[in-house]
């Protein structure tokens, strides 16, 4: 019975630190914005129009993404990514893109303000 036991307590000991490693993992991915200046081309294709619209599949405001909060950012593509949210064209391009990649976009489109002078309020 106490070998029972004791096998029970190693194996939730092992999950509880697999679980601490995969976090540790995540959180080393830390967004360099100068990197992620030069990620964002297939972004500014409809994020660096301004009032732009899609057509398809169904009429949606594009939204800005200058200034947005990083953390939002990357919960978001990771989100397309997944397939948590529902966009083909954004799940088609968050799909290509690593972890390192979703993490520069995030912090250069976070350093973004209205009179930044490139891609302004995008």
């Amino acid at each position: 019975m106490n070998s029972f036991v004791g096998k029970r307590v190693v194996t939730a000991a092992v999950v509880v630190m697999s679980g601490f490693v995969l976090s540790a993992r995540a959180a080393d991915v830390i967004g360099s914005a100068k990197a992620g200046q030069n990620k964002v081309a297939m972004c500014i294709g409809c994020h660096g129009i301004p009032d732009y619209r899609t057509a398809y599949p169904e009429v949606y405001e594009v939204p800005k993404l200058g200034g947005q909060n990083a953390q939002y950012l990357v919960n978001a593509l990771q989100g397309y990514k997944k397939g948590d949210r529902h966009f083909d064209t954004m799940h088609a391009i968050a799909s290509s893109l690593s972890d390192q990649d979703i993490a520069d976009i995030a912090a250069y489109y976070a350093t973004q303000t209205p009179s930044s002078p490139v891609n302004p309020e995008r």
